[in-house]
């Protein structure tokens, strides 16, 4: 299969001196037809390079090739780079795979891209089918990815070509040669030329993955004097003398190009080859490049010197049809125009659908582009532009000629380079879109536009240039007379600006300051909603209480019907969380901001609060809901092609609700994709120190001590001092490797300093964060009784807050600083609270710890149950060190480890759903004992078990039951 290339079709039927090149091609043909015959193939030829300058033959080559691929049954792509369309995002990879997308009808299509059509429509040039997203980087390179696999495994084997690669757009090259990098696997073999002194800085990596696949790129040498001799006497026949020869080598340098052009010209004029014919070989050489072919195209009628000089404009390929109405020429002369040129070696047939036409040469299209006049050429862009689009082919193919056009203060320049900014940005080609922007900025927009215009600019520079998106904003700002929703969402975008520059406070300040000047109650509640968000963020914040106080006043009459309203109930509920107020109030306005729904991907209001919400649920022990929420988050987020940042942030905010419900090894590979996804994100610094974060608990928790140090080493943790608020917090973290390792001394200092920031900012909930308990952990070898009565307050504290699993916890470490005998009555109590929570991990620690407690004082029975039941739910929950622990102290009683039973993670037994279902109904343990005709101990184990199962504790019951089928009997 061929789809058809965008090429010069004039390449000589004979390739000279060119034999190496043609056996590396022959050699990685023989590798690709071995892959798609099912035998692995060396990762030595996933591309090929070919390299040199202007004129040695790489597209004659690139020719060669693509007719050798054809003959041996590869499928062929073709693309081709643009000096003048560089400007044009994602024109390289439209050629390469328009051609097979336009094959399949639109149902076809559609199954074709799957949940990605709607992400990738923009990106490849297909018709949406509803607004469109707008993807992140990762999500438009994650995408093209997809779909050039798909290809190449729907079409097998496939041979992509790409020439004249050093022109080609930013977008296209960007991707091309990340995705090079991964095609080893795949029967795809890429084949490039280019003109390396010509390759942009961001083709940089291009030449260490050609050397990764073979060596180094084929670098194209000039003819000798005999390679040249032996194509002239091609063109005139054997009898042309070796002086005559010789002099075409002089005077072409050996350059292919001109050899073969040089050749072609001399037979035409039926040049016999001897030494008086060296003055008319030495004109016709002349005038192939460079003064000559201006003189010899001059020398043409007018109006075919006009065509030529529009269609240069245009570039190649390009319409006849096109060039001639700029040119005002009727079908006639146009047609004459186009002969006169074929006749002169300067265009030739094109292979595009709609009858397009090509120079013969890069060369040649460039040497008469730039012999058109400054003032003139501007003049031919500008019509260009207006002919473009009134052809219907859109605004971003007329905005690259507005670029070439003077400044001249036309709103109609402005609408169209803002219209064609704007389907960039739904490609996730932000820099072609800043660009264009700025140009409209230059034109300049209408007074009344240039506050908008400003806006889309920092919107396209936000993720490539966060320091000037924070200039534009600030200018927009100053205009007069700004729309109050327009001033709202650049309110939004400076203040994420200036929070992701590391100026929180400047981010506060403006939130503040705009609040103070809403000019009415819905635009101040947003304002405010934004104040608050920044505010809670900032490490530094000077009065968190007071700030509290206030969005406590704030919340408690607000209905929540309008949107405002929910993001500040949603906040309302992160800040009671924070503060340790009961969690019932935490969860009540929890649910109360959700209803009526909350956007993870509203692009003038952020995720943070949505997160926020989730995170409600998951400390107030309702992980599953807040699981449930991140789902949703996500795909939210997938379906936009958002796969940057965001989905680096959920991935590891969902790996922590994992390790929260003790559920080990998903989380540790939930955090470890979030890391993966931060590494390719340019300055994610924030998720990658959440990440880092949680995986350092993860590992401790799993007893891999030694690895977590080498994670905390690797990102220099210790030094971490961040100017946000990170949770889990990194200080706390840090101090929990302290303490695995039994630098007990070291992370007391570090424990009391949060401990000391976190009071100062009112924010006291051992469940958000434990520092009292690791600090009461560190204390208790030397300090004992400063120790307890940390661990005293702690317990205070998760009381007041009142979810189970923070009471557990703290109960269990009192009993571990208070130990002897006091101690077994609290570790009951640990482990009672823990069975109503869905804390798996935290439980089997505990009920290690009572039985290692009921062992040492001589309970050897009732020790023996404890073990047991730790043991097994340190296994299900991965904790491998935990689970050593356990079969040593069992060892140490003299008892031998039962064997475990394991249970599947997510599903209720009938006996579990019965008693869950009793248990909502209102009825106490001893009615649900009674009707199952189990123990009340059985009763609370079933329903201990019941908890870590569906993630939730009693009050989530009914919710879970609800959406749960009934098992199967």
């Amino acid at each position: 299969m061929v789809m058809e290339p965008r090429h010069p079709v004039t390449t000589q039927r004979t390739l000279i001196e060119r034999r190496r090149e043609l056996q590396a091609l022959d050699a990685a043909f023989r590798e690709l037809q071995r892959t798609a015959g099912g035998v692995a193939r060396p990762r030595r030829r996933g591309l090929l390079a070919f390299s040199g300058p202007a004129g040695l033959g790489k597209t004659a080559l690139i020719t060669e090739a693509r007719a050798r691929a054809v003959a041996a049954g590869f499928t062929v792509l073709s693309g081709r780079g643009g000096e003048k369309e560089q400007a044009s995002a994602f024109r390289v990879v439209r050629q390469l795979v328009q051609p097979c997308l336009a094959r399949m009808d639109g149902a076809e299509l559609r199954a074709f891209l799957g949940s990605w059509y709607d992400v990738m429509a923009a990106v490849l040039g297909l018709e949406a089918r509803g607004p469109a997203p707008a993807p992140d980087p990762t999500g438009v390179r994650e995408g093209l990815d997809w779909v050039m696999t798909r290809l190449t495994m729907k079409l097998a084997p496939v041979v992509l070509f790409v020439d004249d690669l050093h022109w080609a757009d930013a977008e296209s090259l960007s991707w091309l040669v990340s995705f090079a990098s991964r095609v080893d696997d795949l029967p795809l073999l890429i084949v490039v030329a280019y003109r390396p002194e010509d390759l942009p800085p961001e083709a940089g990596d291009l030449r260490a993955l050609v050397g990764h696949h073979g060596d180094r790129p084929h670098d194209l040498a000039h003819l000798t004097a005999e390679g040249v001799a032996h194509l002239i006497r091609n063109a005139l026949g054997a009898a042309a003398e070796d002086v005559f020869c010789k002099e075409c080598w002089s005077a072409t340098g050996g350059s292919p190009f001109e050899t073969v052009e040089l050749a072609i010209g001399l037979a035409e004029r039926k040049v016999r080859g001897t030494r008086d014919d060296l003055p008319a070989m030495r004109e016709l050489a002349a005038a192939i490049k460079g003064p000559g072919l201006i003189e010899r195209l001059e020398r043409l009628h007018t109006a075919t010197v006009r065509f030529a000089r529009i269609a240069a404009v245009l570039g190649s390929p390009f319409s006849p049809r096109l060039a001639a109405t700029i040119a005002v020429l009727g079908d006639e002369a146009a047609t004459e125009a186009i002969q006169q040129l074929r006749a002169a070696r300067i265009i030739a047939e094109g292979h595009g659908p709609e009858g397009e036409l090509e120079f013969i040469h890069p060369l040649i299209v460039t040497t008469i582009y730039r012999s058109i006049r400054t003032g003139f050429r501007a003049g031919l862009h500008n019509a260009a532009a207006d002919a473009v689009l009134a052809a219907g082919y859109g605004a971003t193919a007329a905005a690259r000629h507005l670029l070439e056009v003077p400044c001249e203060g036309r709103p109609e320049t402005v609408e169209c380079l803002r219209e064609a900014a704007r389907e960039y940005l739904r490609a996730g080609a932000t820099e072609a879109a800043r660009r264009l922007l700025n140009r409209a900025l230059q034109e300049p927009p209408l007074p009344e536009d240039r506050a908008a215009v400003l806006h889309e600019l920092a919107c396209a520079t936000f993720l490539i240039e966060p320091t000037a998106t924070v200039r534009h904003l600030r200018q927009a700002l100053a205009e007069p007379d700004v729309d109050p929703d327009l001033r709202a969402s650049i309110v939004y975008r400076l203040t994420t600006a200036l929070a992701h520059t590391d100026q929180l406070a400047e981010a506060v300040e403006v939130a503040a300051e705009e609040a103070r000047q809403a000019p009415n109650a819905r635009v101040k509640l947003r304002m405010q909603a934004d104040q608050f968000v920044w505010s809670t963020m900032r490490a530094d914040d000077p009065d968190s209480p007071a700030r509290s106080r206030t969005l406590a006043r704030l919340a408690a009459h607000l209905p929540g019907h309008r949107l405002e309203e929910r993001y500040i109930l949603g906040l309302r509920a992160w800040d009671a969380v924070l503060r340790g107020e009961p969690r019932r109030t935490a969860l009540t306005y929890a649910e109360k901001s959700l209803r009526g729904g909350m956007s993870w991907t509203d692009e003038t209001r952020g995720f943070e609060v949505p997160l926020s919400v989730a995170l409600v649920f998951m400390y107030g022990d309702q992980p599953r809901r807040a699981e449930e929420l991140f789902e949703k988050g996500i795909a939210e987020c997938a379906r936009k092609g958002w796969h940057g940042s965001h989905l680096a942030f959920g991935q590891t905010i969902a790996g922590y609700i994992r390790y929260r419900r003790g559920c080990l090894a998903e989380a540790e590979n939930l955090v470890r994709d979030g890391l993966r996804i931060a590494d390719k994100v340019e300055g994610v610094v924030a998720a990658r120190w959440y990440g880092v974060s949680v995986l350092i608990q993860i590992l401790l928790a799993r007893g891999r001590i030694a690895e977590a140090r080498a994670l905390s080493d690797e990102h220099r943790f210790d030094e971490m001092t961040p100017n946000a608020v990170i949770y889990p917090d990194p200080r706390t973290v840090y101090a929990e490797l302290l303490l695995a390792e039994g630098r007990h001394a070291e992370a007391v200092p570090l424990l009391a300093c949060v401990g000391e920031w976190l009071d100062g900012r009112g924010w006291r909930n051992p469940a958000w964060c434990p520092w009292q308990l690791r600090l009461a952990t560190a204390l208790a070898p030397t300090a004992p009784e400063e120790a307890l009565g940390h661990a005293q307050d702690a317990v205070k504290r998760a009381r007041e807050f009142g979810s189970a699993s923070a009471v557990g916890q703290a109960l269990h470490t009192r009993a571990e600083v208070t130990g002897g005998p006091a101690a077994l009555d609290l570790y009951a109590q640990a482990v009672d609270h823990l069975e109503q929570s869905p804390a798996a991990y935290e439980l089997a620690r505990a009920q290690i710890g009572h039985g290692a407690a009921l062992s040492r004082n001589g309970r050897l029975q009732e020790a023996a149950d404890r073990l047991y039941q730790g043991l097994e739910g340190a296994v299900h929950c991965g904790a491998e060190a935990l689970a050593a622990r356990a079969r040593a102290e069992l060892s140490t009683a003299g008892l031998r480890p039962l064997p475990l039973r394991y249970a599947q993670a997510d599903t209720l037994s009938a006996q579990e759903r019965r008693a869950a279902e009793l248990t909502v109904q209102g009825h106490p343990v001893p009615v649900v004992a009674k009707e199952l005709h189990l123990t009340e101990q059985g009763v609370r184990q079933l329903l201990s078990s019941v908890y870590r199962k569906i993630g939730t504790d009693s009050s989530g019951l009914a919710g879970f039951l609800e959406g749960c089928p009934q098992p199967r009997s």
